[in-house]
């Protein structure tokens, strides 16, 4: 499957092979959400802390009116800067020491930066506690989608990661309303209650992953079958010996040791490897799904999402026509908010494709008119107004659309020996994307510097219309299928005809015929490996 087609199945039936969903069961899985909130709020504050007075009067000194353009980009980049690393490292801590405990650790690094951005009083405190807290948020930004995946019944995986978006908006939310509620304090309070507050989130998260269970997939790999069954029996709130435990974990075990056979994981270094190994032209390849999670999360960061949640209170303050530019990013914000949970329906009713679609092209036209409104209209106050109202309609899109569909795609793309680094690497990928939008966005709009103001937007147009073309012939419908249903999916259609696919197998059932089937495809990889070569 990695380096070719996946060998065929025995049986027709495609059987259901996992349990009902119970109230329990989902409840647990959907805790898990709860991440999104600190990670959402941690990226939220620092709009609002930027264009605080007081603020800016400690960073740069009294009298001061704005901070330079590159203390900005310093202050916002370098969380991404450190949740990029974060999320890499997060891979590896993730395969050896489990998934909970890694989201665990994530939460405890976090709590060490906001405590040092707390204290803080100079540029160089808040900018190292920002670097060391990134690396916490790429710890749980990077760990909690794999474990979520793992942990969720199929028929509401969709659902359930689309819950940690909504997170992230409700975490931005309240980033906002503390903003605006502290906004005229003459003390450090003004941005040290914003800070300090973030802790409160990571011990929540922390304190309620002690009682969750670990991902059975995660005991799979280590091969502890007998905990596997344990939690899967908890995860669905079943009896151990139930039917539904002993098939599910079955086909866990199945798909991993035939993923084993083809792609032996060898030393630390070839399980990275591992990751780029196969054939461009399979669309099963593992270098195929590294490259579409890496690639789908830096098309997330390219419609400009983050221009709004990082730099919004400053880039409505430069209007000139607002008279409470806090107020309107907790408009933004809030409009996010209410718009994700049509995303918990929509996905599993309609898929992630025609979703990320439709959404690209919704997104490219609302920032095409803002960017046009805003040339031809700079100073009116109707067409300022007219803007803000396209630029909620845009966040809507996203908010429905690639907001949450990003993080359920690569929660579901990779097979179990490189999920863990695949998704890491996915979400060091929107990391990297984040960090280098947060560095170059103030040089683009601020007055001294690029001054392109609502222009701007003609470049989140641009790139919009490029997420468009790439869902339409990139991305895969995954809808309805259990993990290892959708390595066979990818093994045996296009994107474009992956939503017609259904399931006809399980590994379980086809395990004797895929032994009989590895030595020859092992052979078929070996001899395209040596003509690579020649």
């Amino acid at each position: 499957m990695p380096g070719g087609a996946a060998p065929p199945l025995a049986g027709t039936n495609g059987h259901v092979i996992e349990a009902p969903v119970t109230w329990k069961a989902y409840m647990m899985c959907v805790f898990a959400a709860f991440g999104g909130i600190f990670f959402g709020y941690d990226s939220g504050y620092i709009s609002g802390v930027m264009g605080m007075k007081y603020f800016i009067e400690v960073i740069e000194g009294p009298e001061a009116e704005v901070l330079p353009s590159w203390k900005k980009s310093l202050i916002t980049s370098i969380l991404s800067a450190g949740t990029f690393f974060g999320a890499l490292i997060a891979g590896d801590l993730a395969d050896w020491f489990g998934r909970r405990l890694t989201i665990i650790l994530g939460c405890a690094v976090f709590i060490v930066g906001v405590v040092l951005q707390t204290a803080s009083a100079s540029l160089g405190l808040i900018v190292a506690g920002r670097l060391v807290a990134g690396f916490g948020v790429g710890f749980v930004s990077a760990i909690i989608i794999l474990y979520m995946s793992e942990i969720a019944p199929r028929k509401v995986r969709g659902a359930i990661v689309s819950g940690y978006q909504f997170c992230i908006c409700i975490g931005l939310l309240l980033a906002s309303a503390v903003d605006y509620g502290t906004q005229d304090r003459t003390d450090s309070g003004s941005y040290r209650i914003p800070i300090g507050l973030q802790m409160a989130w990571a011990l929540i998260l922390a304190t309620g992953l002690f009682f969750l269970p670990e991902s059975p997939r995660f005991y799979v790999k280590k091969g502890n079958l007998e905990k596997a069954a344990i939690t899967l029996a908890r995860l669905r709130d079943q009896p151990r010996d139930s039917g539904y435990i002993k098939d599910e974990l079955a086909e866990i075990v199945a798909n991993h040791e035939y993923e084993m056979a083809v792609v032996p994981q060898g030393n630390y270094f070839q399980s990275w490897a591992s990751c780029f190994r196969g054939s461009l032209r399979q669309p099963s390849s593992y270098v195929r799904r590294t490259i579409l999670g890496t690639s789908m999360q830096m098309m997330q960061q390219w419609t400009g999402c983050n221009f709004v949640f990082y730099f919004g209170t400053t880039f409505f303050q430069q209007l000139g026509t607002i008279s409470n530019p806090f107020l309107m990013s907790l408009i933004t914000t809030l409009v996010n908010v209410c718009s994700t949970p049509i995303s918990f329906y929509t996905m599993e009713k309609l898929g992630r494709r025609p979703l990320l679609i439709w959404g690209a092209f919704g997104m490219a036209i609302c920032e095409f008119i803002v960017a046009i409104v805003g040339t031809c209209l700079p100073d009116d106050t109707n067409a300022v107004k007219g803007m803000i109202a396209l630029i909620c309609i845009y966040i809507f899109f996203f908010a429905t659309t690639w907001g949450p569909g990003a993080w359920v795609v690569i929660g579901e793309i990779f097979p179990l020996p490189m999920r863990a680094k695949g998704v890491a690497l996915s979400t060091a990928s929107n990391w990297l994307w984040n960090c280098i939008i947060a560095v170059i966005t103030p040089y683009m709009v601020d007055e001294d510097k690029g001054n392109l103001g609502p222009k701007v937007f003609y470049i989140w147009g641009a790139l919009c219309t490029l997420c468009f073309i790439y869902a339409y012939l990139l991305v895969p419908e995954t809808k309805g299928l259990t993990l290892e249903q959708v390595d066979q999916m990818l093994a045996e259609t296009t994107p474009r005809t992956s939503s017609r696919w259904v399931p006809h197998a399980t590994y379980t059932e086809g395990a004797e015929l895929k032994e009989s089937m590895v030595g020859h495809h092992e052979e078929k990889v070996d001899a395209s490996d040596a003509s690579d070569q020649v």
